[in-house]
């Protein structure tokens, strides 16, 4: 599994704007692309700062959807009022749900840089150290890991119940993350939270 992350500097009041476009333009003709699984959108109402991934089902049909997709990113971009700033593709290393999100949902995001051929000792830090930890706290939703090999980066997202359980929350990741850079010996390049402002995904469980 694949995903292509589309990084939009909008103008905070045009991010409603720009959820009903994705819901309403956007994510009726995604399905009529061969190999799509998913659309999400993450926003800061405070930055503008958004971020829209698509995730597919191979990297091949990734690659094929590059035109296609194009022109939605655009449109997105143009309904939010902003720019495009960054578009990365990844690798889906992780995804696993304990419960569905629902209105109001919150997501932390860790990028981080591992070192040279490390990726794979990182990965299996996230499975074995901070999955288990997330999971036994109140109001974890979901959580995915993607990867990018050429240049040794990952970001991990966890998804929220609502904005208590990411407030509450905050302490207890920063200590684990913490925790596991030391043990992948990664180094955190950002964290920042967001409002899951649209959700659909099919990408199966990868944990």
């Amino acid at each position: 599994m694949y995903a292509r992350s589309s990084t939009i500097a909008a103008k905070p009041s045009s991010i409603d704007s720009g959820i009903a476009y994705l819901r309403d333009k956007a994510m009726p003709s995604m399905p009529e692309l061969e190999g799509w699984v998913g659309l999400s959108l993450l926003v800061d109402r405070g930055s503008g700062r958004c971020i829209v991934t698509s995730a597919w089902e191979s990297e091949a049909v990734m690659h094929d959807s590059r035109g296609r997709v194009q022109a939605l990113r655009s449109g997105v971009a143009q309904a939010l009022n902003g720019q495009i700033d960054l578009v990365q593709e990844w690798e889906i290393a992780l995804m696993h749900r304990d419960q569905l999100s629902s209105d109001g949902a919150c997501t932390r995001c860790t990028w981080l840089q591992a070192g040279p051929g490390e990726i794979d000792r990182l990965i299996d830090t996230v499975k074995m150290s901070v999955l288990p930890e997330a999971e036994m706290m109140e109001g974890f939703c979901s959580s995915s890991l993607f990867v990018d090999r050429a240049t040794n980066r990952a970001v991990g997202a966890m998804v929220w119940a609502n904005r208590e359980a990411l407030d509450n929350s905050r302490e207890p990741a920063k200590r684990i993350r913490t925790a596991a850079a030391r043990t992948s010996g990664a180094s955190v390049l950002e964290v920042a939270e967001f409002e899951l402002g649209f959700a659909h995904l099919r990408v199966p469980e990868m944990a």
